[in-house]
């Protein structure tokens, strides 16, 4: 199989203080009258070249000159940047280098102008698990020693800032994050198990803005039975699931009428979309402009792709019905343990590009399939217990004055690494 490289997006720029790239005031008006690159305007260069840079690019020219620091150091561009960064799916893995184990935090680079790259954008020196994604940030979780309670911290990979939430650890677990666009507040959603004002088996869920003293608020819980969610979509300033039940295997692949959860950032309050009847086993994913749920049959024989046509009128389209080659797909993973065995292949759709693509993964490989059904593109991650999430991260260097108000907050030491 023909290997595709790892290239690594995380490691701090030489020469650049990520702690200190605000402009020098005394320095701007003499820079006024001089253009930043000689012959062309200054806003071209601003807003139609280095707008358009990635982020590792961009800290690299802050490094060339002052001026171009100070021209790419203000809100509104950084806010402009991010609006122009591509969204990857994300993944995570780890790996023992040295005998010392490192927790990966990665993305697909799926464009079609480029062939498909694993990115490295974060390296961590210990177990973490991906709660949720939002401009940017990560809402990272791990157990507390001890196995009592969950840690919860909040990072930038691109900036290399991390933070915990302040407090002993929590029984609270993250499910969401979001920008409340009324306050210009980052709130984490949060929920923990029934308490006594609420009925038994229900979840209990709580608002927590990033930065503050006061202990999370209680809003509620979703009208549901018990369930699990994966991570969230984010569309149109709302939080989508399609919940995980506990159910038998058997149970899982039943097509049944279940409910899109979604969550109003605005209002803070939870309601109920239609969903396609699909399997209780299925899976909402990120696409450019609306969500779509992907299913797989119990062979792993035929992937089915539904996408949301219209969001007011919760319409549905069945895009896809990819038929996998199981065959092919084994002959690629021969010379793994069980690579015969179906069940233990992971089928993700994500997409890329304006389209979707199948990644099937299992030990240290992923296969990419199109939506023919054909193998196009195999590579060898090099990493344990791959997991690929339907969510996407769209990288950001802008700053925020949460992240010193948290406890233990760190930029460029550990846990990166």
């Amino acid at each position: 199989m023909a290997g595709l490289a790892l290239v690594s997006i995380q490691e701090p720029v030489a020469g650049v203080d990520l702690a200190n790239l605000l402009p020098n005031r005394a320095e701007a008006a003499t820079a006024a009258a001089t253009p930043l690159l000689p012959g062309l305007l200054d806003d071209v260069f601003i807003w139609e070249i280095l707008v358009r840079l990635d982020p590792k690019s961009l800290l690299r020219c802050r490094a060339v000159r002052r001026a171009w620091r100070r021209a790419t150091s203000t809100r509104r561009f950084l806010l402009a940047h991010h609006a122009r960064q591509p969204a990857f799916p994300i993944a995570d893995g780890d790996q023992l280098v040295l005998g010392v184990h490192l927790h990966d935090i990665l993305a697909f680079d799926l464009r079609a102008a480029a062939k498909a790259h694993l990115h490295t954008v974060a390296r961590l020196d210990q177990d973490f698990y991906l709660e949720a994604s939002c401009d940017g940030l990560l809402v990272l979780s791990t157990f507390a020693k001890g196995g009592s309670g969950c840690c919860i911290s909040i990072c930038n990979p691109v900036t290399r800032e991390h933070a915990s939430l302040a407090g002993p650890p929590w029984d609270f677990t993250a499910f969401g994050m979001y920008l409340h666009r009324p306050t210009g507040e980052y709130r984490l959603l949060l929920q923990r198990g029934s308490n006594r004002d609420s009925p038994e088996e229900q979840i209990d869920c709580y608002v927590f803005p990033l930065g503050s003293d006061q202990p999370p608020r209680y809003i509620g819980w979703p009208d549901m039975e018990s369930v699990v969610f994966n991570l969230p979509i984010q569309l149109r300033d709302n939080l989508h699931w399609y919940p995980y039940y506990h159910l038998s295997e058997s149970e899982q692949l039943q097509s049944e009428g279940k409910p899109v959860i979604v969550f109003d950032t605005v209002a803070e309050s939870f309601r109920q979309m239609h969903a396609p009847i699909v399997p209780t086993k299925s899976y909402l994913f990120e696409m450019d402009d609306t969500i779509g749920i992907y299913c797989n049959d119990g062979d792993k024989n035929t992937v089915s792709i539904w996408v949301l046509q219209n969001y007011e009128s919760e319409v549905w389209d069945l895009k896809y019905r990819i038929r996998l080659p199981v065959e092919e797909i084994r002959g690629q993973f021969e010379g793994c343990n069980d690579y015969r065995d179906v069940n233990l292949w992971d089928v993700d759709v994500v997409s890329g590009d304006g389209g979707v693509l199948l990644l099937v993964s299992f030990g240290r490989w992923v296969l990419h399939i199109d939506t023919d059904g054909k193998l196009i593109d195999s590579f060898y991650s090099g990493l344990l217990g791959l997991r690929i999430y339907e969510c996407r991260l769209k990288q950001s260097l802008v700053q925020h004055a949460f992240f010193p108000a948290l406890e233990g907050y760190v930029v460029n030491a550990s846990p990166f690494i």
